[in-house]
């Protein structure tokens, strides 16, 4: 109850100026919820429809059968030969080599390589496995029909193979698909056969073209190297130029530095300059170094002496340390010390005279090679400024050759190009399918379920459109600006019923004006409106009923109550309460002026009833009066709330006229019936009185209309419960 209560509070400013729009929005999924859920037998007719449409067309259709061919298409084709054809055989790499290969094997020219090599065009039974109404004359009627048929045939064939590649690899299925086994496999199995020849036949062909356009080429080419070759030989001997073999060879395959006599022997020379030069330098380091050099230290005499020599000091100082200077044997000994050092003075003198003599020699030697050397530079230089005319002549020959030789090899490597075996190959035949393809009975279900469901969709989607009803409560804040008290069920059919349901406490009826009642609290600051108009968009969407069930609900709570039946056109309160219409509102708005003698009890506790009286000629005018604002003043003073039922809105004014009389109205809406459009309109004219609407109710909600959460469900549920357990 406070839930509900909660949710269906009139609406603030802040809500009508569509600052809770957001908050108020029902989730997405539940407003298509919702809209399936009304729309449930029209979805369920078109799907049943899209299935049954689906099973006819099933059981109608002729029965087909494919056959497929899977053959394998590699990136570079085996040759046998090891010699390369004219196409790239890089090619397959790309994404490009096999979309080309994809439309080869759908191009016409193979399918009418398939029609001549099966005669398609002289086999009635193909034409009669396709459906075809062409018949084949026994004889030949000429060139001109057989053109006709094996066009016919042509493209028959282009309309029912199908290629599919086989994602990730290299493989690719041919499928074709005909009302005959036997057909469907000897066409995929020749359409494989004839795409492999088409690529032999096609490599072939390219091959032959360009062994012509080769053969004259080499004529051509031949003629120039000889005459290129000519003029490089004449050119050497009248120079002199006497070449060995090609040094460095250039990126064209020629010669850029050629090599001669003169040319070798200066390398050979300046290498011996070089190691001239070499000797002469370490010559002049060990004669600079004769005491320390590698000769002194390891030669053996010089070795000696100093080991002598050092033995004899050591035994000198020895003396010393006993014996003075002149003692004899000290003398002796110093002289032997005397006689070894001029020993090796000598020795060292005789080394440095064999270093200097040995510098002579490679000074000597260095001097005749940089001559020899000087010479020959100049015999070179001489030799490579007519070598510069020379290398003209020689990579003019050169070019001439290597066109020469790459132009016969190729031409060669065409001859026997053929001999490599296909980059295409069958992996596996078509075989005789055993059972049709088409049609699939699940697959067209599932198909027409789809379609089915896509049909309904738009169904929907386009009755949503033009039905403009109150498809939720919600709307009544989003799209009419007013606030909602509740909502009230469909579940009560005759008139008798409604009364009994008021006046059970327990009913979701009762609960669901109870309802309202606690929300009308919240319309004034005195609580619920001392006068209230009940009104509605059009007759029949239940404001009697409400106006009654208002004024019940606030009878049973202690309040005196009066219900006045303004719809002096078309009453009907003394229908639901069984009474009759003599005397009313009409009476009193004519002059009579004892109100008391319009007025009778019900027989509900604290509830008295007006009648709206005897039917006037003009209503309107009726109401235009002051007597309409009188009666609801002086019935005030002696009753706690003046419930009236008030006449429609659309086409008439008398709502309006009484809408002035009173602190504020209720509009009641029947739940899905009258467009927003309408609704709108009305209650633009209702607010024209300048008096508050305190809300809407929702009239006619069913059951499963109250999954929305407003109104009456909580109630409901809650009065059954509380039934059941009074019940136990």
């Amino acid at each position: 109850m406070n839930q509900t209560t909660n949710l269906s509070a009139p609406m603030s400013d802040s809500d009508m100026n569509g600052e809770n729009n957001g908050r108020d929005q029902m989730p997405l999924l539940l407003s298509y919820w919702q809209i399936i859920k009304r729309r449930k037998w029209l979805i369920a007719a078109i799907l049943l429809l899209a299935l049954a449409t689906g099973v006819v067309l099933t059981l109608l259709a002729t029965p087909t059968y494919t056959a497929n061919a899977r053959i394998e298409i590699q990136r570079e084709q085996q040759n046998v030969t090891n010699v390369e054809t004219l196409e790239d055989s890089t090619g397959g790499n790309s994404l490009e080599f096999y979309q080309t290969q994809y439309a080869l094997l759908q191009s016409r020219n193979l399918a009418e390589r398939v029609a001549r090599q099966l005669r398609l065009a002289d086999n009635q039974a193909f034409f009669e496995a396709h459906g075809s109404d062409i018949t084949i004359p026994e004889t030949a009627t000429g060139r001109r029909d057989s053109n006709r048929r094996l066009d016919r045939a042509i493209r028959i064939l282009l309309n029912n193979i199908s290629i599919n590649p086989v994602r990730g690899s290299s493989l690719v299925d041919v499928s074709y698909t005909s009302a005959t086994p036997a057909i469907s496999q000897q066409v995929a199995n020749s359409w494989a056969e004839q795409f492999i020849e088409e690529s032999i036949a096609r490599r072939f062909e390219s091959s032959a073209d360009a062994r012509k356009f080769l053969e004259t080429r080499l004529a051509d080419l031949r003629s120039r190297l000889e005459d290129s070759e000519r003029a490089l030989v004449t050119y050497a001997e009248n120079k002199g130029i006497v070449t060995i073999d090609n040094a460095n060879p250039g990126p064209d395959g020629g010669a850029t530095n050629r090599r001669t006599l003169t040319s070798d022997d200066l390398v050979a020379l300046n290498a011996s300059l070089a190691q001239a030069t070499a000797d002469r330098i370490a010559a002049q380091s060990r004669l600079a170094n004769s005491g320390n050099s590698a000769e002194a230290l390891s030669n053996p005499t010089l070795t000696g002496l100093r080991q002598r020599l050092a033995l004899l000091e050591a035994q000198y100082d020895e003396m010393m340390v006993r014996f003075e200077p002149g003692y004899p044997a000290a003398q002796a000994l110093n002289e032997r010390i005397k006689s070894i050092r001029q020993s090796m003075t000598r020795e060292e003198s005789r080394i440095a005279g064999s270093i200097r003599s040995q510098l002579r020699e490679a000074q000597a030697r260095e001097s005749g090679l940089e001559a020899r050397v000087a010479s020959l530079k100049q015999q070179t230089m001489s030799e490579r400024n007519s070598g510069i005319q020379y290398n003209i002549y020689q990579r003019e020959a050169d070019t001439n050759r290597q066109l020469y030789d790459a132009l016969l090899q190729r031409y060669k490597e065409l001859g026997v190009a053929g001999v490599g075996v296909s980059n295409i190959a069958v992996v596996d035949e078509a075989e005789r399918p055993g059972s049709p393809s088409s049609p699939n009975l699940m697959f067209n279900l599932i198909l027409s379920l789809l379609a089915g469901s896509v049909l309904a969709g738009v169904g929907v989607l386009a009755l949503q459109q033009v039905d403009e009803g109150l498809r939720e409560p919600n709307d009544v804040k989003t799209r009419l600006g007013l606030g909602l008290l509740g909502a009230t069920p469909s579940t009560v059919e005759g008139r008798d019923e409604i009364v009994e349901e008021l006046l059970d406490p327990k009913s979701g009826l009762y609960e669901a004006y109870l309802t309202i009642k606690s929300n009308l609290g919240f319309a004034t600051e005195h609580g619920v409106p001392r006068s209230i108009m009940v009104t509605s968009t059009r007759e029949a969407e239940g404001k009697s009923t409400s106006s009654l069930a208002i004024a019940t609900v606030l009878a049973r709570t202690g309040s005196s109550v009066i219900l006045i039946d303004s719809d002096m056109r078309s009453p009907s309160l003394q229908t639901l309460l069984k009474t009759e219409n003599k005397q009313g509102l009409s009476n009193y708005l004519s002059g009579h002026d004892e109100w008391r003698e319009l007025v009778e009890k019900s027989d509900i506790t604290n509830l008295s009833i007006m009648m709206a009286g005897p039917m006037p000629p003009n209503a309107a005018e009726l109401l235009s009066g002051s007597r309409i604002s009188q009666i609801v003043s002086e019935l005030g003073e002696h009753f706690d709330h003046v419930v009236i039922d008030a006449p429609p809105l659309l086409g008439l004014a008398d709502a309006t006229l009484i809408a002035q009389s009173v602190e504020g109205s209720v509009v009641v809406i029947e739940y899905d019936r009258v467009p927003i459009r309408g609704l709108q309109q009305a209650i633009d004219r209702l607010r024209g009185a300048r008096r508050p609407i305190f809300g809407a109710v929702v009239t006619k909600m069913s059951e499963e209309d109250s999954s929305y959460g407003y109104g009456y469900g909580y109630g409901h549920s809650y009065g059954s419960d509380r039934q059941e357990s009074d019940e136990q």
